[in-house]
C-alpha cells in the first residue's frame, strides 16, 4: 500500500533513503530541507544534498528555519501526509508537527540506541573505540532520540573504518531499513520497543577545537581520532618542511605502530610520530589547498626529518 510521505533531511546521508522511498512507490507529498547556506570558497549560497536530490525529482521543497511558527505548522499539516520520514534533517519538531502525521513520524539513526543519541552518533562511536554500531529506525517523541525502536540492523566497525566509510554504509542499509518500516506501517504491523533506561550516552556536535591532534595522547586514541573525523571535517597538525615554516596538513588516515619517543616527535622517515603511549604512522594526508596524497609522496617535496617535533 503506497503511503503519502512527507521527507525531512539535509546532507548527503538522507539522499538515499529518499530515493528508495520514491523507488517504492510512495507518494512524497513534501520534502523539508534546511535553507541554502554560503559554502565554497566563493561562499555561493548552496542547496542541501536534499534539496538538490528533491529539486531533481520534481518534488516540492520547502525549507523554513524553524516549524514553532503556526504558519509552518498549518502548512506541515496542510499535506495531509500518513507519515514523516525524518533523516538528519536538523531542526527539531515541535508537538504540533510530531502530531501532524496520521502515523507519525519514523526517524532514522545511525547508532546503537540508546548509546550516541544526538547530533554525531557515526563519529563519536569511532572516536570512543566502539567495535560495533547500528542503524535504527524510531517512532519519534518530543525528546532527543528517545522514541521507541521499531527495527534495527547492527553493524561490525572495523578497526581501520572511517567515518566516511561507516557513513557510507549506514546510509544505504538505512534506507533499505526505512523501506520494510514503511511497508510494515502500511500493513498496521510496526511494532516498536522502549529504548533501554541504561547504556544513554550523546553525541555532541562536532566542535572546530577538537579537530586538532593531541599526540600526548595514546596511539589508539589518535588513530580512533583520525578515522573518526575523516573525511570531514578531518583532524590536521602543524608540521614544517626541511628549511620551511611549518603550516597545517590534515590527516586522513593512520595506523597504530609499535615504538616509542617524545609526545609529538617524528621518528622516522616514514612520519611515523610518538604518543603519549605508542606512535602512528601517518598514511594519508593533504596539505592546506591540495588534494589528498599517500604520506610517502608528501614526503617528496615536503621532508619533516625525523626528531622534528609536530602537532
Amino acid at each position: 500500500m503506497s503511503l503519502r510521505v512527507v521527507f525531512m533531511g539535509t546532507p548527503q546521508f538522507s539522499v538515499p533513503v529518499l530515493s528508495e522511498i520514491l523507488a517504492a512507490g510512495h507518494e512524497v507529498v513534501a520534502v523539508y530541507s534546511q535553507p541554502p547556506r554560503p559554502a565554497g570558497r566563493g561562499m555561493a549560497e548552496t542547496r542541501s544534498a536534499v534539496h538538490e536530490h528533491a529539486a531533481a525529482s520534481d518534488l516540492d521543497v520547502l525549507t523554513p528555519r524553524s516549524l514553532r511558527g503556526e504558519a509552518e505548522q498549518a502548512a506541515f499539516r496542510a499535506h495531509a501526509a500518513d507519515v514523516a520520514v525524518v533523516v538528519a534533517y536538523g531542526l527539531i519538531l515541535p508537538k504540533p508537527v510530531l502530531e501532524a502525521p496520521r502515523r507519525g513520524c519514523l526517524n532514522l539513526h545511525a547508532s546503537s540506541l540508546p548509546r550516541w543519541r544526538g547530533a554525531a552518533p557515526i563519529q563519536r562511536a569511532i572516536m570512543a573505540g566502539d567495535t560495533e554500531t547500528a542503524v535504527m529506525v524510531m517512532r519519534m517523541e518530543e525528546g532527543l532520540d528517545t522514541g521507541p525502536v521499531c527495527l534495527a540492523e547492527r553493524v561490525p566497525i572495523g578497526a581501520d573504518t572511517t567515518a566516511g566509510e561507516l557513513h557510507d554504509m549506514l546510509s544505504e542499509r538505512g534506507a533499505s531499513l526505512m523501506i520494510r518500516a514503511l511497508a510494515a506501517l502500511s500493513r498496521d504491523s510496526l511494532t516498536c520497543t522502549p529504548q533501554a533506561a541504561d547504556g544513554v550516552t550523546y553525541a555532541a556536535k562536532i566542535d572546530k577545537a577538537e579537530t586538532r591532534i593531541d599526540f600526548r595522547r595514546s596511539a589508539a586514541e589518535v588513530h580512533n581520532h583520525i578515522r573518526g573525523l575523516s573525511p570531514f571535517p578531518g583532524v590536521w597538525l602543524e608540521a614544517a618542511p626541511a628549511g620551511g615554516k611549518p603550516e597545517r596538513v590534515k590527516v586522513l588516515r593512520a595506523t597504530p605502530v609499535a615504538a616509542s619517543g617524545p609526545a609529538g616527535t617524528v621518528l622516522d622517515d616514514r612520519l611515523t610520530v610518538a604518543c603519549g603511549v605508542g606512535a602512528v604512522r601517518l598514511i594519508e594526508v593533504q596539505r592546506a589547498g591540495k588534494k589528498p596524497v599517500r604520506t610517502e609522496e608528501l614526503l617528496r617535496g615536503f621532508v619533516v626529518p625525523a626528531g622534528s617535533v609536530i602537532g
